[in-house]
């Protein structure tokens, strides 16, 4: 295939089949990391560009990484100024490739890894009245969700009306209620599972810290109006162990490398499919790749210091995954966002 601009290569992404319950139940993972900055924030990021002002010259996003990445692509090759608010919560390797592009990173908050949505959001407001930058602020932006339309009808082109559950992580909330807003004209009775992090406010709940990067809010921040709760059928949290440890499963099993939110939502997927009906096909989406990570989930002495325990996912799961049988672990299981 011959392009003549990288922005050409977002999307069309491929997808990794994995039969489970010896072949009752289907799990399909939509491989996002091969969009050009390596995560499906590509996709959302040419969006909100796409529908900016013609006189724009200037951006700025607060963003914990991806979607900084993507907006300092695209305005690499759409000659815009993009300004990225990143705090410590973001990896080195994400803050490395934003200034590749040519783009300037101005890192707020404190230096011991917790979010600071709020102070960034903060400053890329002031940044956006006194330096004459647009303020593209995906969390309350349209269209965000509107970048994943183009996802849902890739799904719909290899899988068709067939599709049965759709779980993904929840951030912004562009991609799984973009995506599944899409999906529901073809398919009315889709099941969709937004999966948040332990400690994340977006379904309600005790706000905590949490290591997983690029999804849920943290208490304290406002939950974005691109989150709309009427597309979804459940909210989900799951822990940094049991997310974490997901990734360290694909990767030795799979050879495929996902970020963490990526790996909270496979593991909610993998807990519907223990009780759905057979011939059930569950899709989840792999947002980023986790090459990004691999000085931190991937890495023991880091999650050593941060208490996080990799758990035996083909135990937990052998029902599911064909290994010896277990007595599985109680599984994080919040209310339905609907009583």
């Amino acid at each position: 295939m011959i392009v003549n601009s990288i922005l050409e290569t977002i999307g069309r992404t491929p997808m990794l089949h994995i039969p489970l319950r010896s072949g009752e139940v289907d799990l399909y993972i939509k491989l996002e990391m091969f969009n050009p900055t390596g995560s499906m924030k590509d996709r959302m990021a040419l969006s909100m560009v796409e529908r900016l002002d013609e006189t724009a010259v200037a951006i700025v996003e607060s963003s914990s990484g991806n979607t900084a990445s993507a907006l300092a692509m695209i305005s690499a090759v759409r000659r815009l100024r993009f300004t990225a608010l990143m705090d410590s919560h973001a990896s080195l390797d994400k803050i490395l490739t934003v200034r590749a592009f040519g783009s300037d990173v101005r890192v707020v908050g404190s230096d011991d890894g917790d979010l600071a949505t709020d102070e960034r959001d903060r400053e890329a407001r002031r940044i956006a009245i006194e330096e004459d930058a647009y303020w593209t602020e995906q969390h309350n932006n349209p269209a965000n969700a509107a970048g994943y339309i183009g996802l849902a009808t890739e799904l719909l082109d290899d899988l068709g009306p067939t599709i049965t559950h759709f779980v993904s992580a929840i951030g912004t909330g562009g991609s799984v209620c973009g995506t599944a807003r899409q999906l529901r004209l073809r398919i009315p009775g889709l099941q969709v599972i937004g999966v948040e992090p332990v400690g994340s406010v977006i379904f309600g709940g005790q706000g905590g810290r949490y290591r997983q990067s690029g999804t849920g809010t943290p208490q304290g921040a406002n939950v974005g109006m691109v989150i709309d709760y009427d597309v979804m059928d459940w909210g989900r949290k799951v822990g940094d162990d049991e997310a974490f440890s997901i990734c360290h499963y694909l990767a030795r099993r799979h050879g495929l490398l996902v970020g963490g939110s990526t790996g909270g939502a496979i593991y909610e997927a993998l807990s519907v499919a223990r009780e759905a009906p057979v011939g059930s096909r569950i899709v989840t989406l792999a947002c980023d790749s986790g090459a990004k990570y691999l000085d931190t989930i991937f890495d023991q002495d880091w999650l050593s210091t941060h208490d996080i325990h990799i758990i035996d996912v083909e135990t937990q799961f052998a029902n599911l995954l064909g290994n010896a049988p277990a007595a599985p672990e109680p599984l994080i299981s919040p209310a339905p966002l609907r009583q």
